[in-house]
């Protein structure tokens, strides 16, 4: 787990940027502590923070690694841990290892040689055999070419800038913005990118608001030559075959809980403590419960806030309890959420309109005291049909037998009701189609809002330039299962394991996500949607699959999360001063309508709407605006000190 950052060029200038690659480094720092290196031949540099969790004393990075008849061949910096890496060694040294002789093919006890030698051998294919989470490069000495890979999820990010000077890449967006010069590139805006994020919340992969600065896409993997562009290609796809239930049930709410344990007894591989977040629902508590199975001293941390109905704190000490786990408790004040949002948004890169991210980042900051690693539960939902709005089919479903007509009809029926009237919004949805309506579970601006607030709103700019790519994929299977599909590659990796990665390596914290595992996914894919959800409850195969690892008072409660007051806090005096601050001061007015902004904000003081969502979107921007484009803010970003023994 750790920052990486490299600089392919598109010549043999490579030394003479080593220096500017290695300053570079600094703006990562927070994502590996422990160690810093850098190695360059004529063509790359590659550089490196490390965060120390597994062979502490050897696996250093840049590290070299080849065959017997040159050891040397390639290098490879990598983000991550692979989880199933002592079989894949095995495995490698089962089928090669004769070839070295009296020599070992491997010099270390980590995961990093298995990523070369399994690419040595079996090539790009070798992505597919990882399990984990992953953003690696391999300089290859001998051919010359560089090999580029994400996991399959999207857990570790990995961002790319290709220009005449030639391709730069890492783990995070602010080290390339240092390299642009060297690349001939610009530091300019996208505005499409822009107004995607002002809709969905998050700036959709591979998009960045750096117009120059893409991401490489969750499940691909890309190779590079000097002087040309990266040549993309996607290895992994979810798929979701739906297998009908033959036989008895309880055989796969087996299969599921078996899949699962396993997943958590790899991703407890670690030469550091391992603890876990525990918001108190069923996905955090199953992890937490299996984990106490391999670590009987389990620490859990959960966060939550002193307003009622926002806060987790009391079910997730209760489940604490229950499964015999330590447990730990930070509660955020109003007073630290505002004081900590440069610094989370510089830690961001991209605006994420997601309030939960303050608090995790907090938890995370606790956490990283007492743990360096910590499990979690996201991606439950995505696999397990865990979201509310997957029963929006459910009640949709007649309107599919009506004509096109009909349905368009109701559709401007719904035009003409008032506001708030019951049944506007069911006519509305029932008029389209699931393509047309369901864009992920982010919905923040209408159309109209957004001519009202972005000088240069393009309509043609909508998320369907996200969605209908995904949508086409899908073509053919049910309703919830498309929707899932849409969210595996919109939601979660736009959204959810943005600040999920960001926050907890802020923190020096490695985040591991058992649920994203290929071999859970594969135990998901084939459940019918009966099987998902019903009028009653969500991620129901889930929940029977926990039947006895769950405590009772968590297995069937509703989902809640880390709930932020937001609604409360920018009507009152904990947030309002502080949004209007921001307004004022944004140098945003060639992007934004600030007038419309601040209209926006005295309505939803006054409790005419409730705006509360949007003006947090266009809030996050404003100071991301001013730390990344205005640099009018400046956070204060502290340098890492953490003991290397936690």
């Amino acid at each position: 787990m750790c920052g990486l950052l490299g600089f392919l060029t598109s010549d043999v200038a490579a030394p003479d940027t080593v220096e500017r690659v290695y300053d570079a480094l600094h703006c990562v720092r927070h994502r590996g502590p422990d160690e810093r290196g850098t190695w360059h031949d004529d063509h790359v540099i590659f550089g490196f923070n490390r965060l120390s969790i597994i062979d502490i004393e050897h696996s250093h990075q840049p590290l070299r690694w080849g065959p017997a008849e040159n050891r040397e061949r390639y290098a490879l910096t990598f983000n991550g841990e692979i989880y199933n890496y002592l079989e894949l060694r095995a495995e490698l040294a089962a089928a090669h290892g004769a070839e070295f002789g009296a020599e070992p093919i491997f010099r270390t006890e980590g995961d990093s040689e298995a990523i070369a030698a399994a690419f040595h051998y079996w090539g790009p294919e070798a992505v597919r055999r990882l399990r984990g989470m992953f953003a690696f490069a391999i300089w290859d000495t001998e051919t010359g070419e560089l090999f580029l890979a994400r996991d399959p999820f999207g857990i570790k990010p990995l961002f790319l800038a290709t220009g005449p000077g030639g391709t730069a890449f890492g783990s995070e967006k602010k080290s390339l913005l240092e390299l642009l010069p060297a690349l001939g590139l610009s530091d300019e805006l996208d505005p499409r990118a822009l107004e995607h994020y002002t809709v969905l919340q998050y700036v959709p992969e591979p998009e960045t608001l750096h117009a120059d600065i893409r991401r490489l896409e969750s499940g691909s993997y890309a190779t590079v030559r000097p002087g040309a562009a990266p040549e993309i290609t996607r290895y992994f796809e979810p798929r979701f075959p739906v297998r009908p239930f033959t036989g008895n049930p309880q055989d796969r709410y087996r299969e599921i809980a078996a899949a699962l344990e396993d997943s958590v007894a790899k991703h407890m591989r670690a030469d550091v403590t391992v603890g876990s977040f525990l918001s108190g629902g069923i996905d955090s508590t199953a992890v937490a419960a299996l984990a106490m199975r391999h670590n009987p001293n389990l620490i859990t941390f959960t966060t939550g806030f002193e307003r009622e109905g926002y806060s987790e704190v009391d079910v997730a000490a209760e489940s604490a309890a229950a499964i015999g786990a330590r447990h730990i408790v930070k509660v955020v004040s109003p007073a630290e959420f505002a004081a900590a949002i440069p610094e989370i948004v510089w830690y961001l890169d991209d605006p994420v309109a997601d309030p939960a991210l303050v608090p995790l980042y907090f938890v995370a900051k606790e956490a990283r005291k007492h743990v360096k690693v910590v499990l979690s539960g996201e991606g439950a939902d995505e696999l397990f049909g865990g979201y509310t709005i997957y029963r929006e089919p459910l009640s949709l479903k007649p309107f599919e037998r009506l004509p096109r007509g009909l349905r368009r009809l109701a559709g401007r029926l719904s035009e003409r009701i008032p506001d708030g009237t019951r049944g506007k919004s069911l006519l509305h949805r029932g008029s389209l189609t699931l393509e047309e309506r369901y864009y992920g579970n982010a919905r923040s601006f209408s159309d109209a809002q957004l001519r009202s607030v972005l000088r240069e709103f393009r309509p043609e700019w909508t998320h369907r330039d996200v969605t209908a790519p995904i949508y086409e994929r899908s073509s053919g299977w049910d309703p919830v299962t498309r929707m899932q599909h849409l969210d595996l590659f919109t939601w979660l990796r736009g959204d959810i394991l943005v600040k999920a990665d960001k926050m907890t390596m802020a923190n020096s914290l490695e985040l591991r996500v058992p649920f994203l595992d290929t071999e859970v996914l594969k135990a998901a894919e084939g459940l019918p949607y009966e099987q998902k959800i019903s009028p009653d409850t969500t991620k129901f195969a889930l929940r029977q699959a926990l039947e006895g690892m769950v405590p009772p008072h968590v297995l069937h409660r509703a989902k809640l999360g880390f709930p932020v007051p937001l609604r409360h806090w920018l009507r009152g005096t904990e947030l309002h001063d502080w949004a209007r601050a921001q307004i004022a001061d944004s140098q945003t007015d060639h992007l934004l309508d600030k007038g419309a902004v601040a209209r926006m904000l005295a309505e939803h003081r006054e409790g005419r709407s409730d705006h509360s969502r949007r003006l947090w979107t266009l809030l996050v921007f404003m100071v991301w605006h001013g730390v990344f484009v205005e640099q009018r803010i400046k956070p204060e970003i502290q340098e890492p000190s953490y003991p290397v023994s936690l």
